[in-house]
């Protein structure tokens, strides 16, 4: 039997493949649990279309990434926190420190897309890459300094 994923399917396919397989497993499980659709004309026409439209809808969403990475790679961030000896830093510069300091300068940004392999723990100037969409990174210039 011929149908459409209309979700992914471990082991089997993406959204949006056609595939062939077993009658009793598209009746039994793929069909009843709405994960596909049988392959008829109209199905292939409907699929198409949204096909279409999720293709302007990302190519939308990655140009305004694009123009936010270009925001962000002309502005640089300066935090401030309380440092011991030897520039060390009383706890650490975090995610959530960066996002705050974004939104401040007028850039809502998730600080689940700032990428930091671990805490910053000294002064000095660092590059912090943000990732906006999976196509799209910006590199943001920060400023650790002393309070």
């Amino acid at each position: 039997m011929e149908i459409i994923l209309i979700e992914d399917v471990p082991s089997l396919g993406k959204a949006g493949d056609r595939m062939k397989v077993s009658d009793g497993y598209a009746r039994n499980y793929l069909l009843p649990r709405k994960k596909a659709v049988m392959a008829t004309a109209t199905s292939m026409k409907t699929l198409e279309q949204e096909r279409h439209f999720l293709q302007h809808k990302q190519d939308k969403l990655e140009h305004e990434a694009q123009q936010l990475a270009q925001r962000i790679g002309e502005i640089s961030c300066t935090i401030a926190k309380p440092t011991g000896e030897e520039g060390k830093l009383f706890g650490a510069v975090t995610s959530a420190d960066i996002e705050e300091t974004l939104r401040e300068q007028g850039i809502s940004v998730d600080r689940k897309k700032i990428v930091l392999e671990e805490p910053i723990k000294n002064l000095g100037v660092y590059t912090v890459s943000v990732k906006l969409h999976p196509a799209v990174a910006a590199e943001l210039k920060l400023w650790v300094v002393k309070e």
